[in-house]
């Protein structure tokens, strides 16, 4: 069930981005469009809230529980900038905004780039771990949320190799191809 409201929430996020980019830019209705893209955190206290409400009832914590912290920690440190994307693009083709620049390729622009992603993505996983930790707290029943304690391990691999593969631009710059 906690994997269909994660599925859920995904959509309504960007539900919400379209309908409130669609307002601001469609029906010229600025402050309706904003509007809109300020409920895109409800969606994250909705699931969390789903979530723990599913745990008090007796279920049994699984991956999926600590996939709703991750989703919720990866919209949080990212959905700005998600939204910021979908904006430009929408501004560009329905609005008369600039032609949104395209990510840097090459040089240091790019490993800035690769290395401001992977900060988000630890932020991300500070913001789940303390989810799932609260959760684990909430719950208070060590035996039911024992499979809590595995998603920010697992999880911190990959940041792990995130941080490997990030900064390792920093070190050597992708360059054009001829150069």
């Amino acid at each position: 069930m906690i994997g269909i409201w994660i599925v859920g929430c995904e959509i309504a996020f960007w539900v919400l981005v379209l309908a409130g980019l669609s307002v601001r830019y469609l029906a010229g209705w600025k402050k309706g469009g904003a509007a809109l893209l300020l409920m895109t955190p409800v969606v994250d206290l909705l699931l969390i809230i789903l979530t723990i409400m599913d745990l008090r009832g007796g279920a049994e914590a699984e991956f999926m529980h600590g996939l709703a912290a991750v989703y919720i920690g990866v919209t949080i440190a990212f959905g700005h900038r998600m939204i910021h994307w979908a904006d430009e693009r929408f501004a560009y083709r329905f609005g008369g905004g600039a032609k949104p620049q395209k990510a840097p390729k090459y040089g240091k622009a790019h490993a800035r780039r690769e290395r401001q992603g992977w900060f988000r993505h630890a932020l991300a996983w500070v913001i789940g771990s303390i989810l799932i930790f609260l959760m684990i707290v909430v719950v208070n029943d060590p035996e039911r949320t024992e499979a809590l304690k595995q998603v920010p391990l697992l999880w911190a691999w990959i940041v792990g190799i995130d941080f490997v593969i990030s900064f390792s631009y920093t070190l050597w710059p992708r360059k054009k191809k001829g150069y």
